[in-house]
């Protein structure tokens, strides 16, 4: 099965402002038809790119087979985490980057990682506000999700 994971993060005041995320799945089945699921969450705390990570996993964990899934970000640090191979670096100097640095946001790399396991999972990087009708929803519905009600706690932050 062929998925569409769109994705989108926001934090105000960043770092360690409100923030949400936004995830947008679609899935053309066999008669042609298009099926769609939003999905979005606030928290109290939290920071941008903790947030464009949680939208790419919730959307992977939002599935219930394995896929071929393509995701569509605007976050180059998800996207080159992948494409550039950042996170296999990481992964054999045990979380550690550059000058024995600890690599942040290792308790989401980690969900991450095992929400892509059952998948074959290509990323895209897109320019965020370009217009794009699917990351501009994404915008809206993480943006929406930091300003509402009902934020939960980020325990990574």
């Amino acid at each position: 099965m062929q998925v569409k994971l769109y994705t989108d993060g926001s934090a105000r005041g960043n770092p360690h402002g409100p923030g949400g995320y936004g995830a947008v799945l679609e899935y053309v089945d066999p008669k042609g038809e298009l099926h769609r699921k939003e999905l979005s969450q606030g928290y109290v705390k939290t920071t941008n790119n903790r947030m464009e990570m949680m939208a790419v996993i919730v959307g992977l964990e939002a599935l219930n087979r394995p896929c071929r899934v393509e995701v569509y970000s605007d976050s180059q640090y998800v996207v080159n985490a992948f494409n550039q191979h950042w996170i296999e670096g990481w992964i054999k100097k045990g979380w550690k980057r550059g000058k024995n640095e600890e690599v942040k946001n290792v308790d989401l790399w980690k969900r991450l990682l095992e929400a892509k396991k059952d998948h074959e999972v290509t990323f895209h990087w897109i320019k965020g506000h370009a217009g794009h009708p699917q990351n501009e929803r994404c915008d809206e519905l993480a943006t929406r999700a930091a300003d509402g009600e009902g934020l939960l706690h980020d325990p990574g932050v």
